[in-house]
C-alpha cells in the first residue's frame, strides 16, 4: 500500500515529546536567576512544633459556594424592587455576573472593579463585601480594600484577619506607625494570617519607637518560621539600635548553621561590609564559595567587595515591613496558599516597590491561576535590572504559550534573550518555541549555534535538533541526533518513541523501532500518543487485529487527535471493517488535519487502501 502518513509532525506535537521539553526548559529558566537569591521554604526547626497551616479555603469564591449564604447573612432577594443600579444604569445583578465571569477568567482587576461597584450598591450584603474586599486585595487595589474591610463578627477568619492585616499595614503606610503598633498589640493578627502579622509587628513597633516590643525575643516554642525570621529581623533591628555585637552574634549563628546558611549568609556578609570589615566579608564569601555554595547573591557580593563597591544599606523600617511580608509570602506559596502569598506581596509592593518582589508576584499570580493578572504584573517590570527583566519576560512568555498566544510567547522569549544574550538556557527556550511554531530553520540556527551546540551538550538539545531535522526531511541527520540523545538517556520514553516511530513509519528499521516503542509504552502506559505508536508498529508488521485493539485504546485516550484516528481507520480497513474505517476517516476531517493528511484521507474515502504490505527492517 502507499504510505499514507508522513513522519511525525513536530509542530503538531504528535508524540508530545517537544511539549515535555518545553516544560523541562521551564524548569531551567522559569526563575533562572532569582531562584538562587530567594529563600527556600524552611522546614520546621523542631519535629515537635508544626508550622501554622494556612486555611485551604481560597480568599475569594465566585460560584456555588458564594451563592449559598450562611444562615445569619441576608440573601440577595429573588425580586429586588427597584433593582439597584449605578450611575451608568448597570444593575447589581449584572455587575455581579460580570465579576464572576472576569474572576473565572483570572482577570482579577476587572473582577474587583465589578465587585466593588456591587458592594457600593448593596452595602447590606456582607458576603458581597467579603468578596469585593478579597478581590480588591488580589488585584492590588489596597485603597479600596482598606475602605471596605469586613468587620462582621461571624465572618471567616480568612477574611477578618486579612482585613486586620491590611488595616495595620495601610495605617503604617499612611505614616501613623503608633496607631498601627497599638492596633497590632491590642489585637494581634490571628490565623491564618498570624505569621505575616507576627513578622511585621517588630518593624512597625520600631518605627513607633516601641523598642521593648521591637526587640522582644520571638517565642521559641511557637511557629518555627516566625522564630527563624523573627531572630533574623531582630538582628537587623539591633543593628538599627547600634547594638552591633548583639546583632553580629545573632547573624553569625544564622549564617553558620548549615540548615539556615543558604537563607542568611549573604546578610551576615553585608553586615560586615557595613561595619567596614571588608577583608572579613571577603574571607567569609570565599569560604562560602569554597564550601560549594552555588549562590548568585554570594558571587555578586564577593564581586562588590573586590571592586570596593558600597555596602548594601540596612533596610529602613518601611523596607523591613516589606521584607517581612515577602518572607511570609514565600512560605505561604511553599504551602500552596498562593492567594495569601498574592495579598502579602501586594502589601509589600505598596511599601517598597522592588522589581524582585514584582517578579515574585507575577509568578505567584500565575500559580494561583490568575494568568491575566500575572501577565499584567510581569509586563510592568522595567529593564533597569537586565537579569530580573529577562526572568520576567521568560515567565511572560510561558504564560502566553500556555494561553496558546505563540507569537506573543516568542516575542517575550526573544526579548529575554536580548536582555541576557549569554544565557544559553533562554536560547534553548527560544528554540523550543520556534520548533512549536514550525519555524524549523530558525530553530536549527539556534540549536547549531555556539550557545547550544558544544561538546557536552545535553541530550534534550540533541533530541530537539533531531526533531527539527526530521521535520525538514533531513532524515540521516535526524537519526544521528536522536540516536546520540538516546545514548545519554537510553530509557527516556519520549526519545525511544520518537526515533522508534521514525524507523517504523519509514519502514527502515521496523523491528528495532517496534522494540523501542514497546519499551516507551512500558514506561508510560497511560500515554495515548505512545500507545498510538505501538499500534502503528503492530500495523506496519501486519499484526492488524492486535493493532485495532491497541489503536482503539489510543483513540480513547486522545479522541481529538487526527493522526491517531487516521491510524485506527487504516487498521479497521485491513481487518475488513470498511464501514468503521470510513467513519474514522470522516472523523479525521473534523479534527483540523494538515493539508497533506486531509488530501490523503479524502483519497482513502474514495479509493480505500491498497492490499496489505507489511514491511520489515534492516540492521543497526
Amino acid at each position: 500500500m502507499s504510505r499514507p502518513h508522513k513522519p511525525v509532525n513536530v509542530a503538531a506535537m504528535r508524540h508530545a515529546s517537544l511539549r515535555s521539553l518545553l516544560i523541562a526548559a521551564t524548569a531551567l529558566v522559569a526563575a533562572p536567576v532569582l531562584a538562587q537569591d530567594e529563600p527556600p521554604a524552611v522546614p520546621p526547626a523542631s519535629p515537635e512544633v508544626a508550622p501554622e497551616t494556612p486555611a485551604t479555603r481560597p480568599l475569594i469564591v465566585i460560584g456555588p459556594e458564594a451563592e449559598t449564604p450562611a444562615p445569619t447573612i441576608e440573601a440577595i432577594p429573588a425580586v429586588w424592587a427597584p433593582v439597584p443600579r449605578d450611575d451608568q444604569d448597570r444593575s447589581a445583578y449584572g455587575l455581579y455576573l460580570s465579576a464572576r465571569l472576569a474572576l473565572s477568567r483570572g482577570e482579577a482587576e476587572a473582577g474587583a472593579a465589578y465587585l466593588t461597584a456591587v458592594e457600593a450598591l448593596t452595602p447590606e450584603q456582607p458576603r458581597i463585601q467579603d468578596q469585593a474586599f478579597t478581590a480588591a486585595l488580589l488585584a492590588g487595589d489596597l485603597g479600596v480594600a482598606a475602605r471596605i474591610v469586613p468587620e462582621a463578627s461571624d465572618a471567616s477568619p480568612v477574611i477578618t484577619q486579612a482585613g486586620a492585616l491590611v488595616s495595620a499595614v495601610q495605617t503604617f503606610v499612611a505614616g501613623d506607625a503608633a496607631a498601627a503598633n497599638a492596633a497590632l498589640k491590642a489585637h494581634p493578627i490571628g490565623a491564618p494570617h498570624a505569621r505575616a502579622g507576627a513578622l511585621i509587628a517588630p518593624w512597625i513597633a520600631a518605627a513607633a519607637g516601641d523598642w521593648t516590643t521591637a526587640l522582644a525575643e520571638p517565642n521559641p516554642t511557637g511557629d518555627p518560621i516566625i522564630l527563624l525570621f523573627g531572630r533574623f529581623h531582630r538582628a537587623l533591628l539591633l543593628e538599627h539600635r547600634r547594638q552591633y555585637p548583639e546583632a553580629e552574634a545573632a547573624l553569625r549563628v544564622l549564617a553558620e548553621d548549615a540548615r539556615t546558611a543558604p537563607l542568611f549568609r549573604t546578610s551576615y556578609g553585608e553586615f560586615l561590609e557595613r561595619r567596614g570589615r571588608r577583608d572579613e566579608a571577603l574571607a567569609f564569601y570565599d569560604a562560602a564559595i569554597a564550601d560549594g555554595a552555588e549562590d548568585v547573591a554570594i558571587a555578586r557580593a564577593r564581586a562588590r567587595v573586590v571592586a570596593r563597591g558600597r555596602a548594601p544599606a540596612l533596610p529602613d523600617y518601611r523596607e523591613g515591613v516589606a521584607k517581612a511580608l515577602t518572607a511570609a509570602a514565600a512560605q505561604a506559596s511553599a504551602e500552596s496558599a498562593n492567594e495569601f502569598a498574592v495579598v502579602y506581596l501586594r502589601l509589600s509592593l505598596n511599601l517598597h516597590p522592588e522589581p524582585e518582589t514584582r517578579y515574585l508576584l507575577g509568578q505567584t499570580l500565575s500559580q494561583a491561576g490568575l494568568d491575566a493578572a500575572a501577565r499584567s504584573v510581569l509586563a510592568g517590570i522595567s529593564d533597569d535590572n537586565a537579569v530580573i527583566y529577562a526572568a520576567a519576560q521568560v515567565q511572560l512568555g510561558l504564560s502566553q504559550s500556555k494561553a496558546e498566544n505563540y507569537e506573543a510567547a516568542l516575542a517575550a522569549f526573544q526579548t529575554a534573550r536580548a536582555a541576557t544574550p549569554a544565557d544559553g538556557r533562554i536560547a534553548y527556550l527560544v528554540a523550543s518555541q520556534l520548533l512549536q511554531m514550525e519555524r524549523y530553520e530558525e530553530a536549527l540556527e539556534l540549536l547549531n549555534g555556539p550557545q547550544l551546540n558544544f561538546a557536552d551538550q545535553s541530550a534534550d538539545i540533541r533530541f530537539m535538533r533531531g526533531a527539527a531535522y526530521e521535520s525538514l526531511g533531513r532524515i540521516p541527520e535526524a537519526e544521528a541526533e536522536l540516536w546520540a540523545a538516546l545514548q545519554v538517556k537510553p530509557n527516556d520514553p519520549n526519545f525511544l518513541n520518537y526515533l522508534g516511530y521514525l524507523w517504523v513509519d519509514s519502514g527502515t528499521r521496523v523491528p528495532e523501532g517496534a522494540e523501542m516503542i514497546a519499551r516507551a509504552h512500558a514506561a508510560e502506559p497511560g500515554n495515548g500518543n505512545i500507545q498510538d505508536s505501538l499500534g502503528w508498529s503492530q500495523y506496519r508488521q501486519g499484526q492488524y487485529e492486535t493493532a485495532v485493539d491497541t489503536l482503539e485504546q489510543a483513540v480513547a485516550k486522545q479522541p481529538a487527535n487526527a493522526e491517531i484516528n487516521d491510524h485506527l481507520g487504516d487498521a479497521y480497513w485491513q481487518v475488513g471493517r470498511r464501514r468503521e474505517a470510513g467513519f474514522q476517516w470522516n472523523r479525521v476531517l473534523t479534527l483540523d488535519p494538515d493539508a497533506e493528511r486531509r488530501a490523503e484521507v479524502e483519497r482513502k474515502l474514495v479509493d480505500g487502501l491498497d492490499a496489505p504490505q507489511p514491511v520489515g527492517g534492516g540492521e543497526l
